[in-house]
């Protein structure tokens, strides 16, 4: 891949990354709006018995990921143009998306900061072995790796346990001071906003109306952040060789959705813009996409191409591409044959 000079696009992108904050405030509206509406007709229809309210779950989650999308932009401080705006709409956000404002922030910035990096995964990212690595494990914890890459685990169990679970404490960074704050903030503002719904309409409705939103959500977001770095020819790479803006245009890609899903996933499948430069607000995203032709060097994937990368579970540093798990094993016996001596 032909990358353009890191400097002429960092000028290019520049202009981009100057939030509007009426844009920003009616984003915003059209966001939390529809989601509340949306929500309390659900926990109406349910509180009344009417089942077919359970089909607003679907839009309703939609509306949550792309509360998420903003919440990610305030934390990237490319939402509004303060920094104080930005950190209060973000941890208020935070509360329905059930995420922690600021330790999900700093754990964000990690990825962004190691993303492709092989010698600096941990992290905010999600786990990943080379295939040397994984050939060198015991059974027992192959199998584990096996069982956590498989699309049950991370689309399935992963993102409920994330959102519903894992971000009730700081995990990664239990030593820290703000991260408790953080948590234990969001974990007090989910209080104020379940408590008076249970005493008002039950904890059976509460769970029925609530929960299947936020997991669905919580899958869709997580099968977002995977396939944009999850597929065939990403990029990763040692730290001794590892490049910043490589790994922001070839290793993340540019997931081309079909409207409206592109709008209510806040125009995240432009992916590589974003690592490039990630203090553009979601809503010019798409203005630099078509303006901007050196970000055409970047992967494009499809919806065929997301889902079948769910099937990519290993990094093969031989041929430079992810492989899955029968890949790996077929190319073992050809490799140890091309090492063995002639004539053997």
């Amino acid at each position: 891949m032909t990358l353009p000079d890191p400097r002429s696009l960092s000028a290019a992108l520049a202009p981009y990354q100057r939030p509007d904050p009426r844009r920003s405030l009616w984003e915003l509206a059209a966001t939390v709006i529809p989601l509340i509406a949306l929500w309390a007709s659900l926990y109406l229809s349910v509180a009344r018995g009417w089942w077919w309210g359970l089909l607003l779950v679907p839009p309703a989650a939609l509306f949550l990921v792309r509360l998420f999308m903003i919440q990610h932009d305030c934390g990237h401080q490319a939402f509004f143009p303060t920094r104080g705006l930005n950190t209060w709409v973000g941890r208020l956000a935070g509360v329905l998306t059930m995420t922690p404002y600021e330790y999900w922030r700093r754990t964000h910035a990690v990825h962004h900061a190691t993303s492709g990096n092989l010698d600096r995964r941990g992290l905010g990212a999600i786990e990943l072995l080379t295939v040397a690595e994984y050939r060198a494990l015991p059974w027992p914890r192959r199998l584990a790796y096996r069982l956590y890459r498989h699309p049950v685990t991370l689309l399935g169990l992963g993102p409920t346990y994330m959102f519903v679970l894992q971000h009730r404490l700081p995990i990664g960074v239990m030593r820290e001071g703000w991260a408790w704050r953080s948590v234990l903030g969001n974990n007090l503002g989910l209080l104020a906003l379940a408590a008076p719904l249970i005493a008002l309409l039950g904890v059976r409705t509460f769970l029925i109306a609530h929960l299947p939103v936020v997991i669905l959500a919580a899958t869709i977001g997580v099968w977002l952040f995977y396939v944009q770095h999850q597929f065939e020819e990403t990029y990763w790479s040692r730290n001794a060789a590892w490049d910043r803006d490589r790994a922001a245009l070839a290793g993340s890609s540019h997931l081309k959705l079909p409207q409206p899903f592109a709008w209510w996933t806040a125009y995240i499948g432009a992916h590589h813009v974003h690592h490039a430069a990630p203090r553009i607000p979601f809503y010019r995203l798409p203005e630099a996409v078509r303006r901007e032709p050196a970000l055409a060097a970047a992967p494009v994937l499809g919806l065929r191409d997301a889902f079948a990368s769910l099937r990519l579970a290993l990094w093969d540093e031989a041929s430079e591409r992810l492989v899955g798990f029968r890949q790996a094993s077929a190319a073992a016996p050809a490799r140890q044959s091309e090492r063995a001596p002639q004539g053997a």
